[in-house]
Protein backbone atom coordinates (compact mmCIF):
# COMPACT_ATOMS: atom_id res chain seq x y z
CA UNK A 1 0.00 0.00 0.00
CA UNK A 2 1.20 3.50 -0.80
CA UNK A 3 2.66 5.60 2.00
CA UNK A 4 0.04 8.25 2.74
CA UNK A 5 2.72 10.82 3.55
CA UNK A 6 4.00 10.74 -0.03
CA UNK A 7 0.83 10.37 -2.08
CA UNK A 8 1.47 9.64 -5.74
CA UNK A 9 -0.64 11.65 -8.19
CA UNK A 10 -2.18 9.72 -11.08
CA UNK A 11 -3.83 11.10 -14.23
CA UNK A 12 -6.44 8.58 -15.42
CA UNK A 13 -7.84 9.23 -18.90
CA UNK A 14 -10.76 6.87 -19.60
CA UNK A 15 -13.79 7.64 -21.81
CA UNK A 16 -16.07 5.13 -20.04
CA UNK A 17 -17.01 7.39 -17.13
CA UNK A 18 -18.59 4.61 -15.05
CA UNK A 19 -15.48 2.45 -15.36
CA UNK A 20 -13.28 5.49 -14.76
CA UNK A 21 -15.19 6.38 -11.57
CA UNK A 22 -14.90 2.82 -10.25
CA UNK A 23 -11.18 2.61 -11.04
CA UNK A 24 -10.52 6.06 -9.53
CA UNK A 25 -12.30 5.10 -6.31
CA UNK A 26 -10.34 1.83 -6.11
CA UNK A 27 -6.99 3.59 -6.53
CA UNK A 28 -7.95 6.32 -4.06
CA UNK A 29 -8.81 3.61 -1.51
CA UNK A 30 -5.21 2.47 -1.86
CA UNK A 31 -3.76 5.90 -1.16
CA UNK A 32 -3.41 7.49 -4.59
CA UNK A 33 -4.52 10.98 -5.62
CA UNK A 34 -6.42 10.41 -8.90
CA UNK A 35 -7.52 12.98 -11.47
CA UNK A 36 -10.03 11.59 -14.00
CA UNK A 37 -10.44 12.90 -17.56
CA UNK A 38 -13.07 11.39 -19.86
CA UNK A 39 -11.50 12.11 -23.26
CA UNK A 40 -8.07 12.74 -24.73
CA UNK A 41 -8.40 16.51 -25.05
CA UNK A 42 -9.45 16.84 -21.41
CA UNK A 43 -6.55 14.58 -20.46
CA UNK A 44 -4.12 16.80 -22.41
CA UNK A 45 -5.50 19.88 -20.66
CA UNK A 46 -5.24 18.36 -17.18
CA UNK A 47 -1.69 17.13 -17.81
CA UNK A 48 -0.71 20.70 -18.67
CA UNK A 49 -2.26 22.02 -15.45
CA UNK A 50 -0.50 19.82 -12.90
CA UNK A 51 2.37 17.43 -12.29
CA UNK A 52 1.69 13.70 -12.14
CA UNK A 53 3.70 10.69 -10.99
CA UNK A 54 1.92 8.36 -13.44
CA UNK A 55 -0.50 8.54 -16.39
CA UNK A 56 -3.00 5.77 -17.18
CA UNK A 57 -4.41 6.23 -20.67
CA UNK A 58 -7.18 4.37 -22.47
CA UNK A 59 -6.21 3.87 -26.11
CA UNK A 60 -9.61 4.14 -27.85
CA UNK A 61 -11.02 7.56 -26.93
CA UNK A 62 -12.95 10.32 -28.68
CA UNK A 63 -11.41 13.68 -29.66
CA UNK A 64 -7.84 12.48 -29.00
CA UNK A 65 -6.87 8.81 -28.80
CA UNK A 66 -4.49 7.47 -26.14
CA UNK A 67 -1.53 7.02 -28.49
CA UNK A 68 -1.77 10.61 -29.72
CA UNK A 69 -2.17 11.89 -26.17
CA UNK A 70 0.91 9.91 -25.12
CA UNK A 71 2.93 11.48 -27.93
CA UNK A 72 1.78 14.93 -26.75
CA UNK A 73 2.83 14.06 -23.19
CA UNK A 74 6.23 12.80 -24.33
CA UNK A 75 6.96 16.07 -26.17
CA UNK A 76 6.59 17.85 -22.82
CA UNK A 77 7.84 15.19 -20.43
CA UNK A 78 10.08 12.23 -21.23
CA UNK A 79 10.00 10.69 -17.76
CA UNK A 80 6.46 10.46 -16.35
CA UNK A 81 5.49 6.76 -16.55
CA UNK A 82 2.59 5.84 -18.86
CA UNK A 83 0.34 2.78 -18.71
CA UNK A 84 -2.00 2.05 -21.62
CA UNK A 85 -5.39 0.42 -21.05
CA UNK A 86 -6.91 -1.17 -24.13
CA UNK A 87 -9.16 -3.88 -25.50
CA UNK A 88 -6.87 -4.10 -28.53
CA UNK A 89 -4.51 -7.06 -28.34
CA UNK A 90 -2.87 -6.90 -31.75
CA UNK A 91 0.90 -7.18 -31.55
CA UNK A 92 1.27 -4.07 -33.74
CA UNK A 93 -0.75 -2.00 -31.26
CA UNK A 94 1.25 -3.23 -28.30
CA UNK A 95 4.53 -2.46 -30.08
CA UNK A 96 3.25 0.98 -31.06
CA UNK A 97 2.48 1.70 -27.41
CA UNK A 98 6.00 0.83 -26.34
CA UNK A 99 7.53 2.75 -29.26
CA UNK A 100 5.74 5.88 -28.03
CA UNK A 101 7.31 5.40 -24.61
CA UNK A 102 4.82 3.37 -22.57
CA UNK A 103 6.01 1.69 -19.39
CA UNK A 104 3.25 -0.92 -19.43
CA UNK A 105 0.31 -2.10 -21.54
CA UNK A 106 -2.73 -3.79 -19.95
CA UNK A 107 -5.55 -5.34 -21.97
CA UNK A 108 -9.18 -5.17 -20.86
CA UNK A 109 -10.73 -6.84 -18.99
CA UNK A 110 -8.11 -6.87 -16.24
CA UNK A 111 -7.97 -7.33 -12.51
CA UNK A 112 -7.89 -4.09 -10.50
CA UNK A 113 -5.45 -5.79 -8.14
CA UNK A 114 -3.13 -6.58 -11.07
CA UNK A 115 -3.20 -2.93 -12.14
CA UNK A 116 -2.44 -1.88 -8.56
CA UNK A 117 0.65 -4.08 -8.40
CA UNK A 118 1.85 -2.85 -11.78
CA UNK A 119 1.44 0.77 -10.64
CA UNK A 120 3.40 0.06 -7.46
CA UNK A 121 6.20 -1.62 -9.43
CA UNK A 122 6.47 1.24 -11.94
CA UNK A 123 6.46 3.95 -9.27
CA UNK A 124 9.12 2.09 -7.32
CA UNK A 125 11.35 1.88 -10.39
CA UNK A 126 10.80 5.50 -11.37
CA UNK A 127 11.33 6.95 -7.89
CA UNK A 128 14.80 8.50 -7.72
CA UNK A 129 17.18 6.89 -5.26
CA UNK A 130 17.94 9.31 -2.45
CA UNK A 131 21.35 9.65 -0.90
CA UNK A 132 21.04 8.87 2.85
CA UNK A 133 23.33 11.85 3.47
CA UNK A 134 20.48 14.08 2.27
CA UNK A 135 18.76 13.40 5.61
CA UNK A 136 21.73 14.65 7.65
CA UNK A 137 21.07 17.81 9.68
CA UNK A 138 24.40 18.48 11.43
CA UNK A 139 27.89 18.57 9.98
CA UNK A 140 31.43 18.94 11.29
CA UNK A 141 34.27 19.92 8.96
CA UNK A 142 37.60 21.31 10.06
CA UNK A 143 37.03 23.54 13.09
CA UNK A 144 33.44 24.26 12.12
CA UNK A 145 30.13 22.80 13.23
CA UNK A 146 27.06 23.48 11.10
CA UNK A 147 23.48 22.95 12.31
CA UNK A 148 21.36 23.13 9.18
CA UNK A 149 17.84 23.42 10.72
CA UNK A 150 18.81 26.61 12.61
CA UNK A 151 21.35 27.73 9.95
CA UNK A 152 23.97 28.23 12.68
CA UNK A 153 27.63 27.92 11.65
CA UNK A 154 29.98 27.71 14.63
CA UNK A 155 33.75 28.12 14.42
CA UNK A 156 35.97 26.26 16.93
CA UNK A 157 32.93 24.75 18.71
CA UNK A 158 33.56 24.46 22.44
CA UNK A 159 36.91 26.21 22.18
CA UNK A 160 37.95 29.56 23.68
CA UNK A 161 37.51 31.33 20.33
CA UNK A 162 34.03 30.00 19.59
CA UNK A 163 32.18 32.20 17.12
CA UNK A 164 28.59 31.69 15.89
CA UNK A 165 27.05 33.01 12.71
CA UNK A 166 23.50 32.61 11.36
CA UNK A 167 23.49 32.07 7.61
CA UNK A 168 20.87 33.21 5.14
CA UNK A 169 18.59 30.46 3.76
CA UNK A 170 20.51 30.15 0.45
CA UNK A 171 23.90 30.30 2.21
CA UNK A 172 22.73 27.47 4.47
CA UNK A 173 21.41 25.39 1.56
CA UNK A 174 24.66 25.78 -0.36
CA UNK A 175 26.89 25.02 2.63
CA UNK A 176 24.78 21.94 3.37
CA UNK A 177 25.42 20.64 -0.16
CA UNK A 178 29.14 21.33 0.20
CA UNK A 179 29.15 19.49 3.54
CA UNK A 180 27.26 16.51 2.09
CA UNK A 181 29.85 16.35 -0.70
CA UNK A 182 32.86 17.10 1.54
CA UNK A 183 36.06 16.33 -0.42
CA UNK A 184 33.89 15.44 -3.42
CA UNK A 185 32.97 17.54 -6.44
CA UNK A 186 29.62 19.30 -6.13
CA UNK A 187 28.39 19.71 -9.71
CA UNK A 188 27.36 23.27 -10.42
CA UNK A 189 24.17 22.09 -12.15
CA UNK A 190 23.11 20.05 -9.09
CA UNK A 191 23.45 23.03 -6.75
CA UNK A 192 21.66 25.38 -9.16
CA UNK A 193 18.67 23.11 -9.74
CA UNK A 194 18.30 22.15 -6.07
CA UNK A 195 18.65 25.67 -4.64
CA UNK A 196 17.73 28.11 -7.41
CA UNK A 197 15.38 25.82 -9.33
CA UNK A 198 17.12 26.26 -12.69
CA UNK A 199 20.55 26.28 -14.28
CA UNK A 200 21.17 29.41 -16.35
CA UNK A 201 23.64 32.29 -16.63
CA UNK A 202 21.90 34.47 -14.03
CA UNK A 203 21.50 31.76 -11.37
CA UNK A 204 25.12 30.70 -11.95
CA UNK A 205 26.31 34.27 -11.29
CA UNK A 206 24.18 34.37 -8.15
CA UNK A 207 25.72 31.11 -6.97
CA UNK A 208 29.22 32.53 -7.49
CA UNK A 209 28.34 35.38 -5.12
CA UNK A 210 27.24 32.92 -2.44
CA UNK A 211 30.37 30.79 -2.90
CA UNK A 212 32.47 33.92 -2.30
CA UNK A 213 30.54 34.60 0.91
CA UNK A 214 31.05 31.04 2.17
CA UNK A 215 34.77 31.24 1.42
CA UNK A 216 34.93 34.34 3.62
CA UNK A 217 33.07 32.58 6.46
CA UNK A 218 35.38 29.54 6.33
CA UNK A 219 38.59 31.59 6.08
CA UNK A 220 39.41 31.30 9.85
CA UNK A 221 40.27 27.62 9.27
CA UNK A 222 43.19 27.35 6.81
CA UNK A 223 42.56 23.61 6.57
CA UNK A 224 39.32 24.29 4.64
CA UNK A 225 39.03 25.57 1.10
CA UNK A 226 36.30 25.80 -1.52
CA UNK A 227 38.03 25.21 -4.84
CA UNK A 228 36.79 25.65 -8.40
CA UNK A 229 36.68 22.48 -10.49
CA UNK A 230 36.92 23.87 -14.01
CA UNK A 231 33.98 22.96 -16.20
CA UNK A 232 32.26 21.00 -13.45
CA UNK A 233 31.59 22.74 -10.15
CA UNK A 234 33.12 23.27 -6.74
CA UNK A 235 34.68 21.19 -3.98
CA UNK A 236 34.81 21.84 -0.25
CA UNK A 237 38.20 20.42 0.65
CA UNK A 238 39.28 19.47 4.17
CA UNK A 239 42.98 19.35 3.30
CA UNK A 240 44.20 16.92 5.93
CA UNK A 241 41.49 14.40 4.97
CA UNK A 242 41.33 14.90 1.21
CA UNK A 243 42.43 12.06 -1.04
CA UNK A 244 45.53 12.73 -3.07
Amino acid sequence: MTNKTTIAKILLVEDDKNFGDVLSSYLEMHGYDVTLATDGLEGKEKFGQDRYDLCILDVMMPKLDGFTLAREIRTRDENTPIIFLTAKTLKEDVLEGFRIGADDYITKPFSSEELLYRIQAILKRSKPQTDPREEQKEFTFGKFHFHYPTRILTFDPGGPNEDRRKLSPKEAQLLRLFAIHLNEVLPRSEALTKIWGEDNYFTARSMDVFVTKLRKYLRPDPNLEIVNIHGNGFQLVEKDKAHT
